[in-house]
């Protein structure tokens, strides 16, 4: 079963860009283009964008997209949220010596694909929670850190890691989509909180 939420949880991840308010990377110096601001650098609005787009691409495709697109209205912020997130456990997992490989990836996602009725079950899935086709092995990769450094760590101290990562990494949101909540892991209007779910991958990956 695919999880359905957008904050990073072990148990299962908003609107098209329009002109969006500059964001602040030190002091009030601006960044002209960014989504986000981390670890010294940047998600542009244009990075953004283009994941968005893929989804909604993907949406127009897909036959249940009225109910898909319905149920996406913050998909932008949703997005931003879940690239941060996927950021701060790519860190985390390095610093603690995990690195899922392209093979681990697959064996997970063929798994998964089994699992909700192959590929194009599979790829539905995902979709309702934003996450375009492109973008499956990614969110695939991130759960398995995840899941490592809790099968390493236990779930108290990976909140800790998560936390310290996100603190390390000076993430600052555009405000636009919230402000950074490094605890909760999620930008604040999300409200909701680090082991909750990044969104995407199958419980048993």
């Amino acid at each position: 079963m695919i999880r359905r939420r957008t904050a990073l949880t072990v148990s299962a991840a908003s609107a098209l860009l329009l002109s969006a308010p500059l964001i602040t990377a030190c002091g009030d110096a601006p960044r002209p283009g960014a989504a986000a601001v981390l670890d010294g650098g940047r998600i542009t609005v244009s990075q953004l964008q283009s994941q968005v787009k893929a989804v909604r691409q993907a949406q127009s495709n897909d036959p249940r997209a009225a109910q898909t697109v319905a149920g996406s209205g913050r998909l932008s912020q949703d997005t931003l949220i879940r690239m941060i997130q996927f950021r701060v456990i790519e860190r985390a997992g390095k610093d603690n010596g995990i690195h899922p490989t392209r093979r681990e990836v697959q064996i997970a996602r063929d798994a998964a694909e089994k699992q909700s009725g192959g590929a194009t079950a599979l790829r539905g899935l995902y979709l309702q929670q934003g996450i375009a086709p492109g973008g499956i092995d990614e969110a695939v990769r991130m759960d398995l850190t995840r899941n490592a450094l809790l099968r390493k760590l236990g779930t108290a101290k990976v909140n800790e890691v998560f936390t310290r990562t996100s603190k390390e990494l000076d993430i600052r949101v555009n405000p636009r989509y919230g402000k950074w909540d490094n605890t909760q892991g999620t930008a604040v209007l999300a409200k909701e909180a680090w082991l909750r779910t990044s969104g995407g991958t199958p419980e048993q990956a």
